[in-house]
């Protein structure tokens, strides 16, 4: 039988991964109410974040950008869609590509949903140097993690 601190590699605490997704729902629990009054989920304020950064986009785009496969994605811009915040429609070159813009109703919730980075920047109590420090270390994880693909 091994010594306790043979195992002490095994204890949930010291999981880098249990830390990263107990963070991750944190953080998504953290939005809900900010989102709620704009009458989006997070998922669907992330489609919109891509939209109002660089305008219309394909499906194919918009799912590299957030790194979800085109079944989490459909669901998520019909819902974006019956709420008048987006338009769907066939690339006219070419059929099967599916081209997602703003909505005049898209494009003006922007402006109601600049006050949430700030809000959530609150709620974290991070610096502005350590929320960039963290964010810097999660882009090299990522970096590293899709090397390894």
């Amino acid at each position: 039988m091994g010594s306790p601190t043979e195992f002490e590699q095994l204890k949930l605490s010291n999981q880098l991964c249990f830390n990263l997704y107990a963070a991750s729902r944190a953080v998504t629990k953290a939005y809900r109410p900010l989102l709620e009054p704009l009458g989006l989920t997070y998922p669907q304020y992330l489609v919109l974040l891509v939209l109002w950064e660089h305008g219309s986009q394909s499906v194919t785009v918009i799912g590299q950008a957030l790194q979800l496969d085109s079944g989490t994605l459909s669901p998520l811009l019909k819902r974006l869609e019956s709420a008048g915040l987006i338009r769907r429609q066939r690339r006219p070159d070419d059929e099967r590509a599916v081209e997602v813009g703003l909505t005049a109703a898209g494009t003006a919730l922007r402006e109601r949903a600049a006050s949430v980075p700030v809000a959530i920047a609150c709620k974290f109590g991070l610096s502005l140097a350590e929320g960039r420090a963290l964010q810097a270390e999660l882009r090299r994880l990522l970096a590293a993690l899709d090397d390894g693909e």
